[in-house]
């Protein structure tokens, strides 16, 4: 019976992958599709039926195209680091519950901060690996953004912890069947989306590819496949962070079809910030995650531990 256990959490994971791919490959049409409408132009429409096939014949373009690598660069280093910010990506969305047998495990909050604080080492080595100052400036400014935004994204995780004191995302379902979280927590909540956006590197907090000064960052030197990858990463982490806003806040109703309509707005609104809001100023990023997200993050921390105090000495 174990065997056949395993076969299935293997099947499983697979297909959980390679739909995971084929969801990055449309938010990027989508991404595209809708900033062209913001920017009052069409976006792709030519390659297939309305642009359909455009993700494809990207991805056709850039794994087919010459691969090139700095002559001074850390070879092995340089080849493997987006290979393993790929993998780690995908590695994430094991952490996503299942109904069926997989690995639907009861300390998947831990297995999620573990993972996703290793994909600053391989954007790290990815920036010192090309021997480039301009990467291994992107590089530098990427991992610490990361890393200061990991911190309040944990204490904020915390906070929904102490309400649900569970490890697993799955208990997060039975604590919203009356009322989300959105609702009782909503400072909280503003703040998980504003630190996901910088934790994801996207507008705006895009500092790790800020062109106009850094010449596209830690992957500049990067072409065809190695690029493809950082790419790959970046939007499945998006996914991944909408499906967990949906799951902390918006009701986490796995069974419902209404669960991956939120998880789309989500994303979607990932691209509306984009096309929406102008990149921030470096040191007011760091101010925000240091002298304002931190505090309030410890207070509501506070606030919640005193809350589920206070109810266990009531019942005890």
């Amino acid at each position: 019976m174990l065997i056949k256990d395993l076969i299935l959490i293997v099947l499983s994971s697979l297909i959980l992958v390679v739909c995971v791919l084929v969801g990055v490959a449309f938010l990027t049409l989508l991404e595209r599709k809708v900033l062209g409408y913001i920017q009052i132009r069409k976006g792709p429409n030519k390659v297939g039926f309305l642009g359909l096939a455009q993700p494809f014949s990207d991805a056709v373009k850039l794994f087919t195209k010459e691969q090139t690598y700095p002559f001074m660069s850390n070879f092995n280093l340089y080849y493997f680091s987006p290979v393993v910010n790929l993998f780690l990506s995908l590695f994430l969305w094991l952490c996503m519950p299942f109904f069926t047998v997989n690995f639907s495990f009861s300390l998947s909050f831990l297995f999620f901060l573990s993972i996703s604080s290793l994909s600053v080492y391989t954007v790290m080595l990815a920036g010192w690996s090309s021997n480039s100052n301009y990467s291994l400036l992107g590089s530098l400014r990427a991992v610490a953004q990361t890393i200061s935004y990991e911190v309040s994204l944990a204490l904020i995780l915390l906070s929904f912890l102490y309400l649900i004191l569970s490890m697993s995302i799955l208990d997060l379902m039975k604590f919203q069947e009356n009322i989300w979280f959105l609702f009782l927590m909503f400072p909280l909540c503003f703040m998980w989306v504003v630190s996901s956006l910088a934790e994801t590197n996207r507008t705006p907090f895009d500092f790790a590819e800020g062109e106009s000064e850094l010449v596209s960052g830690f992957n500049v030197e990067y072409s065809s496949g190695g690029f493809a990858m950082i790419f790959l990463a970046e939007y499945s982490s998006i996914l991944f962070m909408s499906m967990l806003c949906c799951m902390l806040f918006l009701g986490g109703d796995l069974v419902s079809w209404f669960f991956f309509i939120k998880l789309s707005f989500v994303g979607f609104f990932w691209i509306w910030v984009r096309g929406t809001l102008p990149r921030f100023r470096y040191d007011k990023l760091m101010y925000l995650a240091w002298k304002s997200y931190l505090p309030v993050s410890l207070n509501f921390l506070l606030f919640f531990l005193s809350i589920k105090l206070f109810i266990f000495v009531l019942l005890v």
